[in-house]
């Protein structure tokens, strides 16, 4: 086997790549893991992370991702911190992957390119992001007991936040551009009955603040969509619901999507329309979202690839 022809190469380097490149080491495949300019996923910007098995005191987001990728070097993954910018799938294996001017081929590919929360895009939500801002109420509204907090966003997973986030927060407020809502019915009738939550229409933030020598949020300034009044509207966390995006778009044109850009795997499995191609993680679930599905769903992965292989 050349040295740039491996039995299988994983695009990306969260929960779902390590654990695929875990899993395939010890198979004894050939494995590249192409980690991306900014190893590690989602969890990189993550504090605490209190709901992965086996940290009863929690773990700080960081270290348990350094924990994924020192497992996946042990059983032998050949790990490059470079970003994949072309792939050639259609044509059936080898596939083929440049990342940086370098070509790699592999017999199998394993797609972990995750997903990324969309964020408002202000300058000031990014100073306070995993210090009061968050995308993620599952993984740190537990840090916001007896606090108020605000949601952002009008869908449905706006409203499952702000629900979720009731369990914790002594109020939660929902904050959204209109007074009309992409949200089923169900889920905003269920919002309104719920005394802890308040919907405040026609707002959308213009700045986080917070306390200097804490570094935590303590307020954001809102903007009336209809009068560009601006207030101060205090709160001690910030939760973004808007929408995650998958990184897909170097996939664009071979392998199936829906109509978000989430990549198509057969029903139960990781495996991908093009034989030999699985994906794995956030990039191809929209739903559950958590670290520890994403590495399960690595783990299968690398199965496939590995009987994919042996049925050659």
């Amino acid at each position: 086997m050349s040295d740039n022809l491996y039995d299988t190469i994983i695009i990306g380097s969260g929960p779902a790549g390590y654990t695929a490149a875990v899993y395939a080491g010890r198979a004894n495949l050939k494995t590249l893991v192409l980690e991306g300019i900014e190893r590690g996923g989602q969890l990189m910007i993550t504090s605490e992370v209190e709901n992965y098995p086996g940290f009863p005191q929690g773990v700080q987001g960081p270290e348990l991702m350094e924990h994924f990728r020192a497992q996946a070097e042990r059983f032998g993954a050949t790990l490059k911190s470079v970003l994949a910018d072309k792939v050639e799938l259609k044509q059936g294996a080898p596939f083929k992957v440049t990342a940086e001017g370098v070509t790699y081929t592999a017999r199998t590919m394993i797609v972990a390119t995750g997903a990324t929360a969309r964020f408002l895009g202000i300058e000031s939500e990014l100073a306070y992001k995993g210090k009061g801002v968050s995308a993620c109420a599952t993984c740190d509204g537990f840090f916001f007991r007896g606090k108020e907090v605000a949601v952002v966003g009008g869908g449905d997973s706006a409203f499952e936040e702000a629900n979720f986030l009731t369990k914790f927060a002594s109020k939660v407020t929902l904050l959204h551009r209109r007074d009309t809502f992409r949200a089923s019915k169900i889920m905003v009738d269920r919002a309104k009955a719920n005394p802890k939550i308040a919907i405040k229409p026609f707002v959308e933030v213009a700045e986080v603040y917070g306390e200097n020598q804490t570094g935590t949020v303590t307020g954001v300034k809102l903007k009336n969509t209809e009068t560009g009044a601006i207030e101060d509207f205090p709160v001690q966390g910030l939760f973004i619901a808007i929408g995650h995006v998958p990184n897909t778009e170097l996939f664009k044109g071979q392998l199936d999507m829906d109509e978000t850009g989430y990549l198509v795997t057969k029903p139960g499995r990781t495996a991908t329309n093009i034989a030999g191609v699985f994906a794995a993680g956030d990039v191809q679930d929209h739903y559950y979202r958590q670290a520890i599905t994403a590495a399960g769903s690595g783990c299968q992965a690398a199965i496939e690839a590995e009987r994919y292989l042996e049925n050659l």
